[in-house]
């Protein structure tokens, strides 16, 4: 099989050192945007600091063809590269408009800063399109930073939009999306949906606006996980007919509404919304609206609090849940005190109890811990397990109160976790506070989902000392990781986000959402092309090295050095990991052939053996119409992962297609559903799991 490689020519632009007649490289750069949208049929435009505007050679509204990739500093969202001026627009569905960007299907903007200080300025207007704009900054728009209309689907992820005049985001006409894990931060109104619009709105912080969220006419939109804080007029206003999705008795919202000036929910309409999961003070609810039980198997998160002082509180659902499984309990006065710190010797009791760690009678070597203290013999277990540890003085301080950044150092340690990015830790603006040495910890702890951040997401305060709440929500995390608990909605989780939707080759793909998924976790990235080849074949020392860093595995047997493997080799570690752990193993002349293509039934076995499923019927072996090209000795794993829905067939899921080399798509959705299987992440909808 021959490997081909999507090559996109990359154009650079520099409005202070570059010229429009120059060739538009690294080293000669263009001045204008205009000039490179001139020159780009399929491209990526690399935007350097400076002022994007008519001065500039600016003609606007610049538009963004079809699959044309433009970006600026994601990490930054978009600081010091702004692109502002405007310029008319007649849309097919309002009419004249004043806007700076027109997007077009497939685009992608990325890392920039829009301004529109005309009276009825509009940033970017998306009409009947599939763009994606992430992480970038709205500014002062005279009306609003994006305008979607028509039949347009875009996927708007990441942004902060800040005092824009009407709004941050208006939706309206039949059109759907994502609004997914951005700001809205002193707008008139957060977001506006009108018309026939139902779009997916997650995960998002409408924070100091006028209203968070208005909805008028027939909109249906799905809001799932948002903060909505406060806002000075209300948090969600619904108008006309429209009908918001926030939950239902077998699926909780889990949005947060808090400190909103006169309404909480305000329904105007005379049909009844159903409120299931969500954090609302029933005081702040005006109109129809029915609180509903939501079915689950953890506990209750509304204000029958099992403490008298944590009903309402952000950590509520955290504390509530530990404690129903027995992990954890009050203060004998029958409190729980979510905001009282908590020292060390309380910290290690905590821990001991909740990850079942068992002293085996050992006395804790510790000069300031008598043997007959109450907390000595979960002090020794922890510190055996290594979740703690004492001073150079040999002293344990069990008085002495923990901090935010040692109760991570040691959960990471405890648990045994590894990899992590030093990347992610640009999550936080005071990153700087976190010490050298806790800096490689902290970034594996948020690679797994481990920080919570309250009430700030980017803040994490490392130096401060951490609170009973957080300590909670830290332990709670820390099981989930071991898939001993159930993923609980929160809007304080970091969650790190990559630039995925930047891939110029990912958006529309049938293992879209595999793949976002575990590039959101770091297991996964793409190439320094901007495209991420999800058709692309994978080889052995790149599964090697992708299932070492989803799972992690503890060794089961000694991994064997391969003979084609030398240590200098880039997989080396992985492919050790790998192997040890079940997942991997070489061939019989002694080597791995870490180049060579992995096949999709290699990946199904892998898998079954590697996380220690089993006990499956073959019945369902009859789901596949090539099951007799699977050998004999393979149906069993083949079963087994049909069983726990691991197998994902593209395009027909009935063909297995064993011996065909695994793509990188179909590889990201397998190890997907493996981690599904273990209980580490949320399931996904797809037309090709077996199931």
């Amino acid at each position: 099989m021959v490997n081909s490689t999507l090559v996109v020519a990359t154009l650079y632009v520099n409005p202070v050192t570059g010229n429009d007649a120059n060739a538009g490289s690294r080293q000669s750069p263009y001045r204008s945007i205009t000039r490179a949208l001139q020159v780009a049929k399929s491209a990526v435009i690399r935007l350097a600091v400076g002022t994007y505007n008519d001065k500039a050679g600016e003609k606007f509204p610049l538009v963004i063809p079809k699959g044309v990739i433009v970006i600026g500093n994601e990490a930054t969202l978009g600081q010091g590269i702004v692109i502002t001026g405007s310029g008319e627009y007649n849309s097919p569905s309002f009419g004249a408009q004043n806007i700076t960007l027109l997007l077009l299907d497939d685009a992608s903007l990325s890392g920039v800063t829009v301004t529109n200080n005309t009276s009825r300025g509009t940033g970017i207007w998306i009409e009947s399109s599939t763009p994606s704009i992430t992480n970038c900054t709205f500014n002062k728009c005279g009306r609003e930073g994006i305008f979607v209309s028509g039949t347009a689907k875009p996927l708007i992820s990441g942004n902060n939009f800040i005092q824009n005049n009407a709004g941050g985001v208006v939706i309206a006409r039949n059109s759907k999306g994502e609004i997914l894990r951005n700001t809205f931060q002193k707008n008139g109104l957060g977001l506006a949906i009108s018309d026939f619009s139902a779009p997916l709105v997650a995960s998002n912080k409408f924070i100091d606006n006028k209203t968070g969220i208005g909805l008028s006419r027939e909109a249906r939109p799905v809001l799932r996980s948002n903060l909505i804080e406060n806002n000075s007029q209300g948090g969600l206003l619904v108008n006309g007919n429209a009908i918001p999705d926030l939950g239902s008795s077998q699926d909780q919202a889990a949005n947060i509404f808090r400190g909103n000036g006169e309404f909480d929910i305000q329904n105007a309409t005379s049909s009844t919304i159903i409120s299931a999961g969500n954090q609302v003070n029933p005081v702040q609810v005006k109109g129809l609206v029915e609180f509903v039980a939501a079915v689950s198997d953890d506990v209750d998160t509304g204000d029958n609090s099992l403490f008298p002082d944590i009903g309402g509180h952000w950590a509520a659902p955290f504390i509530e849940l530990l404690v129903t499984k027995g992990l954890i309990t009050g203060l004998p006065n029958g409190n729980f005190e979510p905001n009282a710190p908590i020292n060390r010797a309380q910290y290690a009791a905590l821990v001991a109890k909740a990850f079942n760690i068992q002293s085996k009678n050992q006395i804790p070597n510790f000069t300031d811990i008598k043997r007959d203290f109450w907390a000595a013999p979960a002090i020794a277990a922890a510190a055996n397990m290594g979740f703690i540890s004492g001073f150079p003085d040999g002293t344990f301080r069990p008085a002495q109160n923990l901090t935010k950044v040692q109760a991570l150092v040691s959960m990471v340690n405890g648990l045994k976790l590894s990899g992590g990015n030093s990347n992610l830790l640009m999550a936080y603006t005071d990153r700087a506070q976190i010490p050298s040495y806790a800096t490689s910890a902290v970034a594996i702890a948020t690679q797994n989902l481990l920080v919570v951040n309250y009430p700030t997401l980017d803040e994490i305060q490392p130096m401060r000392d951490i609170t009973r709440a957080e300590v909670a929500a830290l332990i709670c995390q820390g099981l989930v990781t071991q898939g001993n608990l159930k993923p609980i909605a929160s809007a304080y989780i970091v969650a790190p986000v990559t630039d995925v939707a930047s891939f110029s080759d990912l958006t529309g793909h049938w293992a879209e959402d595999f793949i976002r998924a575990l590039v959101s976790m770091n297991l996964t990235n793409g190439f320094a092309d901007g495209t991420y080849q999800p058709d692309k074949p994978m080889t052995r020392a790149q599964y090697a090295a992708l299932v070492a860093a989803a799972f992690n595995p503890v060794a089961k047997r000694s991994a064997p050095e391969f003979s084609d493997v030398p240590k200098e080799f880039w997989g080396y570690s992985a492919i050790k990991v790998a192997a040890s752990g079940g997942f991997v193993s070489g061939l019989s002349d002694g080597s791995f052939r870490p180049n060579q293509n992995v096949l999709r039934l290699q990946v199904i076995v892998s898998l079954v053996s590697g996380i220690g499923t089993s006990g499956a019927s073959r019945d369902n072996l009859g789901l596949y119409s090539d099951i007799n090209t699977v050998p004999s000795s393979a149906r069993a794993a083949v079963a087994i992962a049909t069983a726990n829905n691991i197998v994902v067939n593209y395009p027909s899921i009935k063909q297995i297609e064993p011996n065909r080399e695994a793509t990188r798509g179909e590889v990201a959705a397998m190890v997907y559903q493996a981690l599904v299987a273990l209980n580490r992440v949320p399931k996904i909808n797809s037309p090709y799991i077996v199931s």
